[in-house]
């Protein structure tokens, strides 16, 4: 059973059990110090499970004023990319975080690993299989039912080294042979069932080339080299546990001498209204339902970024959900609230109408504008910082801020209706001016410097909305982002549990002069709208382009 997050603040303290653990080890003097790592695969762009796995490794490097390594898991040259290692090299900084020495690749020890290969060999603890994958799988068996020795399992060592030899000198076509670990075909852990040590697979490598015919497995990869690297804690998702007993078995076959590294699990992010698959991120790119690898509605790291999220609200959330022991849900709430929480101070306030209605004052003369004084932080009496609100005849409200005919909880504008501009005068609306097709294309007003009692709020109070002046406001594109998903709990299945309003977009919003020379990677609240930010790809100042980071108010 999963344990869901629900309508309170999730628990930190389910974050100590890793703590807890490395306590212990370092007050046994298991370890002189604790060395962690990163080590992603790059075949893809990282993700916020990634990014919850960055901020626990890296962490406790910090906690423990020790070492984090980033190390790339290159052991797969069919499905790996430079793109992917420079984005995840990118996001690993952008989070705040900076890894111990030079990058690291699994790729700088395959000599190391093929010699250790080599003394399993020796030991009669590995063979050449020649059975197909299908044919592997079949000899597996299931979790019910033991698997079987392949009819190649007792090949002497001298075979099994001189055919390893072949292979690595790449006299076999791929498919044909592997080389396989001999433990257990009985065993109740189907990782432990004379697991594939290496494939043939003739690739070039983004960085040894043609080296290599063959290429280590994952699981086997994965152990040696945090050995070598002095790794003291291997910290790994949930998916892993069952996966620690060939983690043990393979450094203990090889005589690894102690301390040797100690894996330890965590439940894996499962944030709701995302999907955390590579395989499907891939496809949500690959089949354009999303504009690319940094499209803001994809829960990447590089999207977060270009929507606007700040690597310390990811810090934020990651810290406020902790670290469990078994899968849990996480509600979307407490990602945004993160948001909120670390923008609140930081973003100036603003004005901007994304569907503008124009509202002609009557009573004010055609070439006069009146400056207004409005200050950027007006909750922080300490922050004086003001920017100029300019009013003249002709301002833009939001159209959806006008009704003709609005029904009693309406409190906005209406005809024979005022309302308060924020930072200036009140309006009061006589006349709508319809277009011939029945639309509104215009409002006419007059203004006054006190209310006059035709607010549609209690006791005749006017509501008060967000304004700019028509002639001197900066026509923009403003995205507006929601999530990918129409389900909380996403399978994959696109075509249906897509969100077909995940993108809206106004391309002729305006917006106060105060963001004429807004810069890329800018970050803002408009008032009663949400925070946006400058996007990074887009934006320029004779194309303005904003997208919205995170509504004001939940939806939840």
């Amino acid at each position: 059973m999963s344990l869901e997050i629900k309508n309170e603040a999730p628990n930190e303290s389910t974050g100590n059990f890793i703590r807890t653990f490395i306590d212990e080890d370092l007050l046994n003097g298991r370890y002189p110090g604790t060395v962690t790592r990163f080590p992603p695969e790059p075949n893809g762009y990282l993700h916020i499970g990634h990014a919850k796995s960055i901020c626990l490794n890296f962490g406790l490097a910090v906690i423990y004023n020790g070492a984090c390594n980033l190390r790339f898991d290159d052991t797969n040259p069919v499905r790996e990319d430079v793109e992917y290692i420079d984005s995840i090299k990118k996001d690993v900084s952008w989070l705040g975080f900076t890894w111990t020495g030079s990058v690291r690749y699994a790729s700088d020890y395959f000599e190391q690993i093929y010699t250790c290969t080599k003394k399993l060999i020796q030991k009669g603890l590995a063979y050449v299989d020649d059975l197909s994958q299908e044919e592997v799988r079949n000899y597996r068996g299931t979790l019910t039912k033991p698997g079987q020795n392949s009819p190649w399992r007792n090949r002497t060592a001298e075979e099994n080294l001189f055919l390893f030899r072949r292979m690595r000198a790449g006299e076999f076509p791929d498919g044909s042979r592997s080389l396989r670990a001999k433990i257990d075909m009985t065993s109740p852990n189907i990782n432990l069932r004379d697991p594939t040590l290496y494939r043939i697979r003739k690739a070039i490598h983004h960085r040894t080339g043609d080296e290599w015919p063959i290429y280590p497995m994952y699981d086997y990869t994965h152990c040696i080299s945090d050995a070598i690297e002095g790794i003291t804690h291997s910290i790994c998702t949930l998916e892993f546990e069952d996966h620690r007993s060939l983690y043990d078995w393979v450094l203990e076959a090889l005589d690894w001498p102690p301390p040797r590294p100690r894996q330890i699990e965590f439940a894996r992010l499962n944030l709701e209204y995302t999907i955390m698959s590579k395989r499907k991120l891939l496809q949500l790119v690959k089949d354009k339902y999303v504009e690319g690898w940094d499209d803001p509605r994809l829960p990447t790291i590089a999207a977060f970024r270009r929507r606007g999220f700040t690597p310390e609200s990811i810090r934020l959330f990651c810290d406020r959900i902790g670290i469990a022991k078994r899968d849990s849900w996480i509600e979307y709430y407490w990602l945004e609230k993160a948001i909120r929480d670390d923008l609140n101070s930081k973003a100036p306030r603003v004005m901007a109408v994304l569907n503008p209605l124009k509202a002609v004052i009557e009573n004010w003369p055609k070439d006069q504008t009146k400056e207004f004084q409005a200050p950027y932080f007006p909750d922080d009496p300490n922050r004086t910082s003001i920017r100029p609100l300019i009013f003249e005849r002709e301002i833009y409200i939001e159209a959806e801020d006008f009704m003709l005919d609005p029904p009693k909880k309406f409190y906005r504008l209406g005809p024979g209706r005022e309302v308060h501009l924020r930072w200036g005068f009140y309006i009061h609306c006589h006349e709508a001016v319809r277009n011939e097709d029945g639309t509104i294309s215009k409002l006419r007003c007059t203004y006054s410097e006190e209310p006059r009692g035709f607010g549609a709020g209690p006791g005749g109070q006017p509501a008060i909305i967000h304004w700019v002046p028509a002639k001197n406001s900066i026509p923009a594109r403003v995205r507006l982002y929601d999530r990918l998903f129409k389900v909380p709990r996403p399978k994959g299945n696109l075509d249906k549990e897509i969100n077909p309003n995940s993108l809206r977009e106004y391309s002729e919003a305006r917006l106060e002069p105060a963001l004429r020379k807004a810069g890329p990677g800018e970050r803002w609240q408009f008032e009663r709208l949400g925070y946006f930010i400058t996007d990074e790809k887009l934006h320029t100042s004779q194309n303005p382009t904003f997208n919205r980071i995170v509504t004001l108010k939940d939806k939840r």
